[in-house]
């Protein structure tokens, strides 16, 4: 029963923050690779942001760099997006995701992971 819960997300304007959260339980996964996924309607889901088991290497997408980060901290079993300078182009719903195989790799395709949460709405508004 591996479950990933996100939440933190909103109704936000242009230049917003909001920070998510992902909680995980069910099984370790202090050790993995984990990342952040979007979808916007009619879209693909696409990669917004990786990171490794112990936080030592993150990965952007390039839409985001500058504007975004992302972090763990493993002994609360959480991983976190901060995102700043929010713009209408964000909105969307963001996953959590966690790949079981991996914990120094970064990978960019949702067919990596093995889990997912249900997902949390950021919404920005003009």
């Amino acid at each position: 029963q591996v479950q990933l819960v996100e939440s933190g997300g909103g109704l936000v304007q242009t230049g917003d923050s909001l920070r998510l959260s992902c909680v995980f339980s069910g099984r370790p996964l202090s050790n993995k690779a984990m990342a952040w996924f979007r979808q916007a309607p009619g879209k693909e889901r696409e990669f917004v942001a990786g990171i490794t088991w112990n936080g030592g290497t993150t990965q952007l997408t390039d839409s985001v760099k500058g504007r975004f980060t992302i972090s763990r901290d493993n002994r609360k079993n959480t991983v976190y997006l901060q995102m700043n300078s929010l713009k209408p182009e964000d909105t969307a719903v963001y996953y959590c995701a966690a790949d079981v195989n991996t914990m120094t790799i970064i990978n960019y395709y949702r067919q990596s992971y093995d889990y997912w949460g249900q997902g949390t709405q950021v919404t920005v508004s003009s």
